[in-house]
């Protein structure tokens, strides 16, 4: 799956997710409600949007869209 392929605010909130699921493993215990929130929000904004109700929305568009995201927060992008 071409990265083109994706909403930018999809990929957008993709990585933004994996960077705060990444805050959240790191976060004091004090510190975690701000970052579970904010996981909660994008997982919402992830799940409902329009992209996966198109043809293009298939389940191994989903997988891809995980890697490409997650490749982002490797190469800090």
């Amino acid at each position: 799956m071409d990265r083109d392929r994706f909403p930018s605010d999809l990929l957008r909130d993709q990585t933004a997710w994996y960077l705060t699921y990444d805050e959240l493993a790191h976060a004091s215990a004090s510190s975690q409600t701000g970052a579970r929130r904010r996981l909660l929000e994008l997982s919402r904004r992830i799940a409902g949007h329009s992209f996966w109700e198109t043809p293009a929305g298939t389940p191994a568009a989903r997988v891809a869209r995980k890697e490409i995201a997650r490749a982002r927060t490797e190469a800090g992008s």
